[in-house]
């Protein structure tokens, strides 16, 4: 019973402290975009799609290959996510055969309590694979609308515009992202298995590495940004 308890208190807790902080992201992020580094780099994609299109004979094969780059790495996290899903189920078949009787796990090893962990890794991973997948759909949009020629075309196609490319690209890279983050979720998932207390002690430091990642210190030049000071777009390199 003490060790139910400890799955009752800690787990919730661990979770608490992952949602509590990406809610605190969220706010910022909508609030104050460019104090995090999604909000920067969104920026910086805006910057890089308009240099792209200005004359896209010259510029258009580096977009493309730029593009398929993330395209490529977005399937293989699609690929790893879907493989190891596939993984976890067989895990699951078998979850009454020896898994929940290691010496290594503490708590509840009960085969109902070891179908629940393994049921929230395997969704943990169908998650990363959707949102990869979704990544892969606006990157491969956004290779083709990236060379269209708009400023050749008649005004009757007014609404293919340059933030029409934004918007499809930035919803790649925040698809991507949430795929990424689905494989950060998956640690402290994967931790339960041997018991609450790794799983608890994982999620506050993933906390603590994730606000180093997120959190973008040095961006004054994303306010000063013009023609004129272009130098100081070096700042974002050291973050």
């Amino acid at each position: 019973m003490e060790k139910k308890i400890l799955d009752y208190t800690l787990v919730p807790a661990g979770l608490g402290i992952l949602a509590a902080y990406h809610l605190w992201l969220f706010l910022r992020i909508i609030y104050t975009p460019y104090k995090t580094v999604i909000g920067v780099n969104a920026l910086t994609r805006r910057f890089w799609i308009r240099a792209m299109m200005e004359d896209t004979s010259k510029n258009g094969v580096l977009a493309v290959q730029t593009l398929r780059n993330n395209i490529m790495a977005s399937t293989l996290l699609a690929s790893m996510a879907i493989t190891l899903s596939s993984v976890i189920a067989v895990l699951m078949a078998n979850v009454g055969k020896g898994i929940r009787t290691t010496i290594l796990a503490y708590g509840d090893t009960s085969h109902s309590a070891m179908s629940v962990k393994f049921s929230c890794i395997m969704v943990c991973f169908l998650v990363a694979f959707l949102f990869n997948v979704q990544s892969i759909r606006y990157y491969s949009h956004g290779s083709m609308l990236i060379n269209v020629p708009f400023k050749k075309m008649s005004p009757d196609h007014h609404h293919l515009t340059a933030e029409y490319v934004e918007k499809s690209i930035n919803r790649g890279s925040y698809f991507w992202s949430l795929g990424l983050r689905a494989f950060y979720f998956s640690l402290p998932l994967f931790l339960w298995i041997f018991g609450p207390i790794p799983m608890f002690l994982c999620c506050f430091l993933l906390v603590f590495m994730l606000y180093f990642l997120d959190v973008a210190s040095e961006c004054k030049w994303v306010y000063d940004f013009s023609e004129d000071h272009d130098e100081e777009l070096g700042c974002q390199n050291q973050i």
